[in-house]
């Protein structure tokens, strides 16, 4: 496994990351722990959960995640290498309706909210500290989740991200929290986080959790030069779009998996040409003795602006496959063969 400086802060994380959004909805308790034990045995340091968690997010199990991951990390052989592990948790942007998770969650980023939410986290995954806290979508105005166009007439109001990093800074300094990130962000706002916390003497964002695949690059096209200049590193999420990347998909849903179960779940992935990529992907995968999912999580190990890549699972024959990958280098051809298909079917699912 090797390991990847994250931005410009000291944490030296595993080039796979342990998702963990199927616990406590897909996954029993049981299920997770069997997961984490074995995700570290393969040298994996870096875990990633989120106060809304599992997903889809509702009232009756939001939190239960981070709890599932908390009685693991209490376990006295864990406890006693908590220095070693990276864990990463996110708080909610505003735009959702989970009035439940806190009464004032239409503000989702206060700094009322931000210290309650930070204290919840802690109190859920039962240590002492958070090493990456990131803001799970921006407070403001933002396409985001499939959407494509930014509409000013959707301007809300907006915690600005001047007082969020205030917040944040607060919280390194009573050593609650390590590092920031963001995910689901915007090149715009790598830039405007970075120049206010230069000009304020602020936390800097180290780390930008997007969703980058084979069948969605945008991440390339401004992010990755925002992120370069500004020494932030990509987490990506969805390296295997929902699982459509491995080609169970192609022919039927298969009944249990995570589109059978929630059909309103990443509707990018449903969109025009998505599955005739997918289904060249694979025969590229065929075609050079890999399986589908080799491929995939293999190419977004490859990129330069990668600095993990996000697996997640339901089953342990999933999750070897996901971490077996990581011993997969993709040759000059099979990267030309993909180039191929992504200028034929561009970005299917941004």
């Amino acid at each position: 496994m090797q390991y990847n400086q994250l931005g410009n802060s000291e944490l030296l994380v595993s080039e796979i990351c342990l998702g963990t959004m199927t616990y406590g909805q897909q996954n029993s308790i049981a299920e997770a722990h069997q997961q984490l034990d074995y995700a570290i045995a393969q040298g994996i340091n870096f875990i990633d959960t989120a106060e809304m968690y599992p997903v889809p997010p509702n009232a009756q199990t939001q939190g239960t995640t981070e709890q599932y991951l908390g009685e693991w990390l209490a376990q006295p052989h864990i406890k006693a290498q908590r220095d070693k592990l990276i864990i990463a948790t996110k708080i909610i942007g505003t735009g959702r309706n989970y009035k439940w998770l806190r009464d004032d969650a239409i503000a989702a980023l206060s700094r009322k909210n931000v210290l309650q939410a930070v204290e919840d986290s802690l109190k859920r995954l039962q240590i002492d500290y958070i090493d990456l806290y990131q803001i799970h979508w921006p407070d403001r105005n933002v396409p985001m989740f499939g959407q494509v166009e930014f509409n000013p007439a959707q301007e809300r109001e907006m915690v600005s991200l001047h007082e969020q990093l205030e917040t944040f800074a607060d919280l390194i300094k009573a050593g609650k929290i390590r590092y920031v990130g963001v995910s689901n962000e915007t090149a715009w706002g790598i830039c405007e986080f970075s120049h206010l916390a230069k000009i304020h003497n602020l936390p800097q964002i180290i780390s930008i959790q997007n969703a980058y695949n084979l069948v969605n690059r945008t991440f390339e096209i401004n992010l990755a030069e925002a992120c370069y200049r500004e020494n932030v590193g990509l987490l990506a999420y969805s390296p295997l779009a929902f699982g459509r990347l491995s080609g169970k998909y192609l022919q039927t849903t298969p009944p249990n998996s995570r589109m059978a179960l929630f059909p309103n779940f990443g509707q990018r992935y449903y969109k025009t040409n998505v599955n005739l990529a997918i289904a060249d992907y694979v025969a590229i995968a065929q075609q050079y003795a890999l399986s589908p999912v080799q491929l995939a999580l293999a190419f977004v190990r490859s990129r330069w602006f990668v600095s993990s890549t996000i697996i997640g699972a339901t089953q342990m024959e999933q999750l070897q496959e996901n971490i077996d990958s990581a011993k997969v280098q993709l040759s000059a051809e099979i990267l030309t063969a993909i180039e191929e298909v992504h200028y034929r079917y561009f970005n299917p699912a941004p």
